[in-house]
């Protein structure tokens, strides 16, 4: 089997169909010089294999484990597991298609203890070397060991509140080993010694991330997205570069254009002293601008610069992860945008007039928006909002309250429009996404992997509001100082993030000349088409 090198003078490049379409922009990436962590993938025709259990399979998954590993440590100067120059790795999923957040990952692989140990002699920062550690066992205990998320959740805040801290990012790295310490408890039973084995930890996550192609979530989105026709993922197995390092590093995401407007400004969130995970689960609020600015000043400029680089590249609107180390900017994966049929449009024109596309792959790009019913919405008088969040996917939607997806079915089954609350951001969420007409959640980003869906969907989309409060047994919930039952009508508006009680009456606008212009285009292309047809 043959493992596809990325980075450290290797830039292999592959079709997304044998690699995925993560590792192919990878590659992609590191042929034009970025900043690109060194990788190694494995192949998607490995992955059926794999699922089945097939012997064959998992031989050629440990020697192109070996293999790989190898490279890294070459590339790095690092060793996987080390008491000294510990390599840490992800290990992630990637199909030829993207499913944001469909897939699992697994960061820190490797973090044993006595790589805990090398990270401190290494870094001089035991707080990094812990927080690694017990990142590691919460990521493979919940992907890999399928251990119920809310038992390592409840370990989590018990100490924070015995600390008398915010949240997990104020603890210090002696309550961040004693944290360690009580989730190791709660799954070692489980892991047949794998926590102590860097190699062993390494296999079954790669394991764990074939398999997550067969779960109840991909499957759900492969058939919404009409996919099916997708072979299975690839793994990529990546060094890890830090976030969590303290308040000089992050984890971030960034678009290089709008993807719910179409606006030309990028638009970025960042969690400072964070990992990947954090910010694309939704599960931590992005910083603002003004402490992104202050603790790293270079970041704006270096991080347009490469947004510019890969939409020339691509010719496309990008959504690129990222993570900054100690104020150095690494880039770790880039993909085509999910945008709304609105900004589709603005988006297509505005590449002709800059001339990365033509006019004819403008109009493949937009062929199956319904360009009739490109529609702008705005509320005909608005009044005070009962809460706010961050619109992170425009357009109004009206519809009935729901608190689960179950309750979304139920509504929906009945012939309601739903707008689906949620307290955080669950891809196993999608099949009450697709329901919905709305979505909204009390935590997240605008760059959380709901978000993406749902303006893959074309869904309005709330994050953030802070003022909503799910009561899921009682099915009712907080907005503010009001009281909302699931059931009842409401309102939200995803441009400016707002809530509001009840079914609103709305206006309808048409963005006349730009449809005008893409009409103009069609004409043309039919006008060519025929004289081409004509006998000669």
């Amino acid at each position: 089997m043959h493992i596809v090198r990325i980075g450290a003078d290797s830039a292999e490049l592959r079709p997304a169909e044998d690699i995925g379409a993560k590792a192919a922009n990878l590659a992609r990436m590191a042929a034009l010089g970025l900043p690109v962590p060194p990788a190694f993938v494995l192949p998607v025709k490995l992955c059926a294999d794999v699922v089945a259990g097939h012997a064959h399979a998992t031989r050629h998954l440990r020697d192109g484990l070996k293999e790989g590993i190898s490279f890294l440590e070459n590339a790095t100067g690092k060793r996987f597991g080390d008491r000294r120059q510990p390599l840490l790795v992800s290990v992630r999923s990637g199909a030829a298609r993207s499913m944001p957040g469909m897939l699992d990952t697994v960061l820190n692989v490797g973090c044993t203890p006595d790589a805990v140990h090398g990270l401190i002699r290494a870094t001089g920062r035991p707080r990094l070397a812990w927080d690694c550690r017990r990142r590691f066992l919460e990521s493979f205990g919940e992907t890999v060991l399928e251990f119920d998320r809310s038992a390592l959740a409840a370990c989590i805040s018990e100490l924070v509140a015995a600390e008398g801290a915010g949240s997990d990012r104020e603890l210090d790295s002696e309550a961040l080993e004693r944290l360690a310490g009580s989730e190791l408890a709660l799954i070692e039973e489980h892991a047949d010694g794998r926590l102590e084995d860097a190699f062993a930890q390494l296999e079954a996550a790669a394991q764990a991330v074939y398999r997550s192609w067969v779960s109840e979530r991909a499957l759900a989105y492969r058939s919404l997205q009409h996919l099916d026709a997708l072979e299975g993922t690839a793994v990529t197995v990546q060094a890890m570069v830090f976030g969590n390092g303290g308040l000089a590093s992050g984890a971030g995401v960034a678009f290089s254009r709008d993807p719910s407007t179409g606006a030309r400004s990028p638009m970025v969130d960042l969690v400072l002293d964070a990992q990947g995970e954090d910010v694309v689960s939704g599960r931590r609020a992005p910083d603002t601008a003004a402490a992104i600015s202050r603790e790293l000043p270079k970041l704006e400029a270096e991080l347009g610069d490469v947004l510019r680089r890969l939409e020339h590249a691509f010719a496309d609107v990008q959504d690129v992860e990222f993570t900054v180390e100690n104020g150095r900017l690494w880039i770790l994966q880039t993909r085509t945008a999910k945008r709304t049929p609105r900004a589709a449009a603005r988006i297509a024109i505005d590449l002709v007039h800059e001339g990365l596309i033509s006019k004819d792959e403008a109009l493949r790009r937009i062929a199956e928006i319904d360009l009739a019913s490109l529609t702008e919405t705005r509320l005909a008088a608005p009044g005070k909002p009962a809460a706010t969040g961050i619109g992170a996917s425009g357009g109004i939607a009206i519809g009935r309250a729901a608190f689960s997806s179950e309750g979304a079915q139920s509504l929906s089954a009945a012939g309601q429009p739903v707008i689906l609350l949620r307290p955080d951001t669950s891809t196993a969420d999608v099949a009450g996404f697709a329901l919905s007409a709305g979505i909204v959640t009390s935590v997240g980003a605008r760059t959380s992997h709901a978000a993406l869906v749902a303006r893959q969907m074309g869904k309005p989309c709330v994050v953030g509001c802070r003022e909503l409060e799910i009561d899921p047994v009682a099915k009712r919930a907080r907005l503010g100082k009001a009281t909302l039952a699931e059931g009842e009508w409401i309102t939200i508006e995803g441009d400016a993030g707002e809530l509001h009680l009840g079914r609103c009456e709305t206006i309808r606008t048409r963005p006349e000349a730009e449809l005008a212009e893409i009409a103009a285009w069609q004409s043309r292309s039919e006008q060519h088409g025929r004289r081409a047809a004509a006998p000669q």
